[in-house]
């Protein structure tokens, strides 16, 4: 079995503009996630999914340049972007990843690789603090390749073909959707927000003293001793 973990970025969003070539601490944001993602243990291959336009063509000519396996896809329609970027990588397991979770961390996306591997869900995930303890940003979500196909058949709804995987939530009572809380009690920080949608998240973690190799509970110490100093933040 083949698990892919599928980056989703791109550079047109609205709120940050450029988002994923921003450098955080002298790198980009995502390289950041690559080089991140790249340490889970359970996943076969990082590829990211960007869209086919003009301006997201600077984003896959940095990808190439750094040996990363980039996809070009539909901007809008992301459920066919990714169904097509898992077939093309022969995906049997697919893990949604967000580019504009930098801190995201290889151990979270392992330990729900486990969880799901269980065989209990359909669909898993602990990247949001939503009925678990995870911190925002730190994990990813994941399913099976053919269960991404289907969601490609049945969803039409555009807001469902652009979140890929909100079909599943508007659908809740036909899918085994499952989570957990980190196994680490250091890391059941749930209100804290480790992820990048906007200026003012920008600016909080990019104040932080923080380097690509840092463990979770590095980051949240970080994230804690920085806190006082840091004010005003967007939660």
């Amino acid at each position: 079995m083949k698990t892919v973990a599928l980056v989703q970025a791109r550079m047109g969003s609205s709120r940050l503009p450029m988002k994923s070539l921003i450098c955080l601490r002298g790198l980009p944001l995502i390289d950041w996630v690559v080089r991140r993602v790249s340490r889970a243990e359970l996943v076969d291959q990082v590829v990211v999914a960007v869209p086919d336009t003009p301006l997201d063509q600077v984003l896959a000519e940095h990808l190439t340049r750094q040996g990363v396996a980039c996809f070009r896809g539909a901007e809008d329609d992301v459920l066919a972007r990714f169904c097509a970027a898992g077939r093309a990588f022969g995906a049997d397991q697919v893990v949604r990843v967000c580019a504009d979770n930098p801190l995201i961390w290889g151990g979270a996306v392992d330990a729900l690789l486990r969880f799901y591997r269980r065989g209990n869900c359909d669909y898993a995930y602990n990247h949001i603090p939503r009925n678990n303890l995870w911190p925002d940003g730190l994990g990813a979500e994941t399913l099976s390749f053919s269960l991404l196909e289907e969601l490609d058949r049945r969803a039409v709804e555009p807001a469902h073909r652009e979140h890929c995987l909100s079909y599943i939530w508007d659908h809740a009572a036909a899918f085994r959707i499952g989570t957990f809380d980190p196994e680490d009690p250091a890391l059941r920080r749930p209100e804290l927000k480790l992820d990048i949608d906007t200026r003012e998240d920008y600016r909080r973690l990019a104040l932080l003293p923080i380097r690509p190799d840092m463990t979770p509970r590095e980051l949240i110490a970080a994230a804690d001793q920085a806190a006082p100093a840091v004010s005003g933040d967007a939660r």
